[in-house]
């Protein structure tokens, strides 16, 4: 079962147990985008749910006795306060009450204490407490979880719990490993077998044993040991969407974009109800192209045959045949737009030319070539500062410690243009959060020797695509994980547990405590086809574009000791 199946699962038994009749569905803001990802609103009136309703919210409505309440909610005091409050006077007939996590004891006795009307039917745990984002992909749209290399204590409950409810819901009762250089991954492994041993008894209840099979792995990473991916252009169609436009709970605005119709102010952009984004995920930039042209050319055929109405039986097809027809023109019209907007922003932003440097900083060795193009895109009038911090931080990371590095240099250059000054920041603090004092691995490849021997080949055979020659460093780790030659000394288990070594895993989570990105998401796709019989499940406290990992950054870097400030000194 994937991801997206396991909630839907949750949503349709709440629907369906609580028999047939007028419903309505009160929840928190975190269900109610649990339950926005998955389902269309169309889709869950077909289930007979005709009102959404806010816990937190204070209208005013007469009592719908008529109607039946399903709860959904995270088990929170707050959320807990404010369905008592309702309880106490229900508006509605009958309560189906459902928690998407576990939920105490206690609660659930204050609960009772104030079901005076007794119109509580159920009261029951279900483990959608995650945001489904894609068959393999899930994040806790947690922007900012760290303060220096310590956690926020309200995140790393909420990522522990949720990690919890995501093993729950998948089946999964795996062995946990985490990035040993990392203190945030040791926490939340250290949180997350606490909480699967004080829920032992609910573990074994809903996880079959099968000793037949390698037990499931957790691997927890930091997101500071790559620092380069979330930094990058992408080219490939949702992360493309993502970067230049953003990507918020399977909505983007289109609001800012001109002369666009009123209807596409905000799209949807779910996988599982737009067939045509399903299949184009992972296309690139050029791909998208021509597929929306054969696209154009499928709808105006079809747009001429239906102009073509003349008897009984035209007219009988096109009835037939116009939801079908309406639904394809709001695709086309959808896809048009928003590529239509990507391609203007590359161009308005000179992202070929950008992207090029970027994918050479990161995968080639030419130091002084490099800094003379990066000076001159400093330089220019036309790039803007959102380009120029992120090559000035690939700069910074890539060089950090090469002998002729100019970083002072280049942020000074940065800083004195007017409006640069937050970038020439930007670029600093990203290698205070990633540079080679943060990252245990070796990012670059510059010193494992196959790695360098790789690299060399690579150079010397060319590129198939100049923009997309960098692969995350998500892809090596998990390779080594499926092949059994993932370090144990850099990679622990917690409480020490045997890895039954030879017996290479076949399910595996990984989890990026800092966010991660839909270029990784592409990873984990093509590991999934390339493994047979290996299911790799991706997620992190938040999905990244450059601008909401800046922001990580910030939240990371306050207040923290930096050793980098000689070169921010004057900004």
């Amino acid at each position: 079962m994937n991801v997206i199946q396991a909630v839907k699962m949750y949503i349709t038994k709440m629907t369906e147990e609580s028999g047939p009749g007028m419903k309505v569905i009160l929840m928190d803001k975190d269900t109610t985008s649990i339950v926005s990802m998955v389902f269309s609103q169309s889709e869950i009136l077909q289930k007979e749910v005709y009102l959404f309703e806010r816990i937190d919210s204070h209208a005013k409505w007469d009592n719908m006795k008529h109607m039946k309440c399903i709860v959904f909610l995270r088990p929170t005091s707050e959320n807990i306060a404010l369905l008592s409050r309702e309880l106490r006077c229900p508006k509605y007939g009958v309560y189906f009450i459902y928690f998407s996590n576990v939920v105490s004891k206690a609660d659930i006795k204050t609960l009772a204490e104030c079901d005076e009307q007794e119109a509580v039917r159920e009261v029951q745990e279900v483990f959608a407490d995650y945001l489904a984002v894609d068959r393999h992909l899930f994040s806790f749209n947690i922007v900012g979880c760290l303060h220096g290399r310590n956690w926020n204590q309200q995140h790393l409950q909420r990522c522990s719990q949720g990690l919890l409810a995501l093993l729950l819901s998948l089946k999964r009762r795996p062995v946990i490993r985490y990035e040993a250089g990392s203190e945030a991954c040791s926490r939340l492994a250290e949180r997350v077998k606490e909480l699967m041993r004080r829920e032992a008894v609910l573990m074994d209840n809903n996880i079959p044993f099968n000793g037949d099979l390698p037990p499931p792995q957790l691997l927890i990473l930091d997101r500071r040991d790559d620092p380069v991916t979330p930094l990058l252009t992408q080219w490939t169609y949702q992360a493309m969407v993502h970067e230049l436009l953003t990507i918020n709970n399977n909505r983007v605005s289109l609001a800012d974009v001109p002369d666009v119709p009123k209807d596409f102010r905000e799209v949807v952009l779910a996988p599982e109800q737009d067939e045509f984004y399903a299949k184009n995920l992972y296309s690139n930039f050029g791909e998208i192209g021509q597929t929306i042209k054969s696209l154009m050319d499928e709808f105006q055929k079809k747009a001429k045959s239906h102009q073509k109405v003349e008897s009984i039986a035209d007219m009988k097809n096109f009835v037939e045949t116009y939801p079908l027809f309406k639904k394809m023109s709001g695709t086309v019209t959808k896809h048009v737009t928003v590529v239509g907007e990507l391609s203007a922003r590359v161009a308005a932003r000179q992202l070929l030319r950008v992207s090029e440097l970027e994918q050479e900083l990161v995968c080639q060795a030419d130091h002084a070539g490099h800094l003379a193009r990066l000076k001159a895109l400093v330089g220019s009038e036309n790039i803007r500062a959102e380009e120029l911090w992120r090559l000035v931080a690939l700069y910074a990371l890539r060089y950090e410690r090469h002998a002729a590095n100019a970083l002072p240099a280049l942020v000074e250059a940065l800083a004195e243009r007017p409006g640069r000054q937050d970038a020439a920041r930007a670029a600093v603090l990203a290698l205070e959060y990633g540079g080679a004092h943060a990252r245990q691995s070796d990012l670059f490849g510059l010193q494992d020797a196959a790695k360098i021997t790789k690299r060399l080949f690579k150079g010397l055979s060319g590129v198939e695509n100049i923009y997309t020659q960098h692969t995350p460093l998500l892809k090596d780790t998990l390779e080594d994980l499926i092949k059994g030659k993932l370090r144990e000394n850099l990679y622990p288990i917690v409480g020490g547990e045997d890895l039954c070594s030879g017996r290479r895993p076949q399910d595996i989570i990984v989890f990026i405590v800092g966010g991660t990105t839909y270029e990784e998401s592409f990873c984990v796709h093509q590991i999934n086809q390339a493994y047979p019989g290996v299911r790799v499940v991706l997620g992190g406290t938040t999905i990244h574009n450059s601008a909401s990992f800046m922001e990580e950054i910030k939240h990371a870097m306050q207040g923290v000791h930096r050793t980098h400030t000689r070169h921010i000194r004057n900004i």
